[in-house]
């Protein structure tokens, strides 16, 4: 099994470290940027070099962005021998409900609390919200916050156990599908045809409660990246990250049209034209 590490740890030197007190629990969050905020959540195994080059190219397009510490070593780069104990933790943690059956996850609440904090420094007409992963469906939670008006959706994976579910108890589902009606909101969403953790059964599901306001694209698993780190060759073990471990960084490559399809709908989202 490939243990080696042919790309360095990220150093975030370019990212401010803050600790941020919020609804009881203090976490590091790493802020960058200037123009409204886009909270960006790391995917399992963490905050890897990947997850970082993607809220890079977020702040670059003119964009605060902050990134959680939610679990994992922040900037690592994602190995077995490091990610899946990682894993295995962060599955029975209490801030998660990564089973089906538990309902929406308690670190939401901390999340939104978040956005709050985000809208109020940042300012603009709200707040962009970026799940991936095993926070995929967090960008949805959020929205249940005023402040969260541009949920992007990467690949949610919860429940673990449950292809055709999603992580929210049923109050939540009501609240969030109420919200998107009275507030036009639509949520932008990514999987490859052959994941087999964010399943097309997902996809139904989210379409089911939220109707056309649920913008689910999907890509062939044949142009995900073939050499991911080797978390995601010998753990994940399918085409799963759009945006991040399986990108391929080539001019008019799918990966990479789906990243600018994300930017594109933040900058419409919150960067709204004036009216003429």
């Amino acid at each position: 099994m490939q243990s080696e590490n042919p790309t360095p740890d990220d150093t975030l030197g370019d990212f401010t470290k803050r600790t941020i007190a919020l609804e009881g629990a203090d976490k590091t969050v790493y802020v960058a940027g200037s123009g409204p905020a886009v909270i960006v959540m790391p995917e399992m195994p963490g905050i890897s070099p990947d997850v970082l080059r993607f809220a890079r190219w977020v702040r670059d397009a003119g964009f605060t962005v902050y990134v959680p510490s939610l679990f994992g070593v922040d900037g690592a780069y994602p190995t077995v021998e490091l990610g899946d104990p990682i894993a295995r933790k962060t599955c029975v943690s209490k801030e998660f409900r990564a089973f089906a059956g538990g309902g929406t996850s308690p670190v939401a609440v901390w999340l939104r609390a978040l956005a709050r904090l985000a809208h109020a420094e940042s300012g603009g007409p709200g707040v962009g919200a970026v799940g991936m992963c095993f926070t995929g469906n967090f960008a949805l939670t959020m929205t249940l916050e005023p402040a969260v008006i541009a949920p992007v959706i990467n690949h949610p994976s919860l429940p673990l156990d449950d292809p055709a579910g999603l992580e929210l108890s049923p109050e939540d589902a009501t609240a969030i599908a109420a919200r998107f009606e009275r507030d036009d909101l639509r949520a932008l969403a990514y999987r490859f045809d052959n994941d087999k953790w964010c399943t097309g059964q997902r996809f139904a599901a989210y379409t089911q409660l939220l109707g056309d306001r649920f913008d689910g694209r999907v890509l062939s698993g044949a142009h995900a990246n073939p050499n991911p780190p080797p978390f995601f060759q010998h753990i994940v073990q399918t085409p799963h990250s759009v945006v991040t471990a399986h990108l391929v960084d080539e001019q008019g490559h799918p990966t990479l049209q789906a990243r600018d399809e994300i930017l594109a709908y933040l900058h419409t989202r919150l960067h709204p034209a004036p009216p003429a």
